[in-house]
């Protein structure tokens, strides 16, 4: 038994719901107008509960009906409202593009890292915004996802008899919109596997907040790059559906196994980066 009490946030989309219906155990849901903190509102209700003898708390990060758009998310709200009620871990599922031939529409991968191309968005909890960040954060995102999270996915799939591709470098790109052809080509010349709109700042703000995150994607489309194909967002959703099954019972196989390992030290780490990237706490 370690010093952390490991509860497992999970943010997400499409699929939450079969988890918090069907394997969640004391289920109960969080209010909205308990979940306010310095940030603001989350995008929604939290629901908590067990899997696997360990404690979840389920966000989908799009808000009920996904009506919330990538821009307007309110990433450091959500991440702060899973800090509050304990949450050690963050286990995150995408769906993006595939920039690369080898990555098909159904794939799932466990990325590593992440070029971001957003503009509009909060993306630091050090802002003066709330007293229990104060100062100036510069936090280094080597590695950007935490590697532990990224063996335990990989495990989880090999239990699972579950595909995955472990590593790849995901752009983040502002959207609502897709990108345009020459913007694909660049972000694939650029190095980058995937193409999403959400994990940025969602990575950094919880590695600010001392929280483990890891994520799983699933390649939905090939963008535009390929000249047989070119991106709709019905085309998205339903490649998505069909998949959703895989990452909903990776996630639960994943939280199972976060359980049963130690966490002390990844945690203790994760602070100390904090502490030691405040500068202005040293002047």
């Amino acid at each position: 038994m370690g010093k952390y009490k490991i509860k497992v946030g999970i943010i997400g989309g499409s699929g939450l719901g079969d988890i918090a219906n069907k394997v969640l155990t004391n289920s109960n849901q969080l209010d909205l107008k308990d979940l306010k903190n310095d940030f603001g509102i989350p995008s929604g209700n939290i629901y908590t509960g067990v899997i696997n003898g360990v404690d979840v708390a389920l966000l989908s990060r799009h808000g009920q009906g996904h009506k919330i758009n990538p821009t307007n998310v309110n990433y450091r709200a959500n991440i702060e409202a899973l800090k509050l009620i304990g949450c050690t871990h963050i286990l995150a599922s995408n769906a993006c593009g595939s920039l690369c031939e080898e990555i098909g529409r159904g794939q799932l991968v466990i990325p590593d890292s992440y070029i971001d191309r957003t503009v509009a968005r909060k993306n630091s909890l050090f802002d003066g915004t709330s007293p229990r960040y104060q100062g100036v954060c510069h936090m280094p995102m080597e590695p950007s996802f935490h590697p532990d999270v990224a063996d335990v996915f990989e495990q989880a799939a090999k239990e699972l008899g579950i595909s995955v591709r472990k590593g790849g470098t995901i752009v983040i790109i502002e959207g609502p919109r897709f990108s345009s052809k020459a913007e694909s080509n660049a972000f694939r010349l650029w190095g980058g596997h995937l193409v999403g709109m959400t994990s940025c700042p969602e990575v950094s703000v919880a590695k600010e907040a001392g929280i483990i995150y890891g994520a799983i994607a699933m390649a939905t489309d090939y963008d535009c790059w390929k000249e047989s194909d070119n991106v709709c967002a019905g085309d998205v959703i339903q490649v998505f559906l069909q998949n959703v099954s895989k990452i909903t019972d990776l996630l639960i196989k994943a939280v199972e196994l976060i359980g049963q390992r130690q966490w002390d030290q990844q945690l203790d780490h994760l602070k100390n980066l904090v502490e030691s990237g405040n500068v202005s706490s040293k002047n």
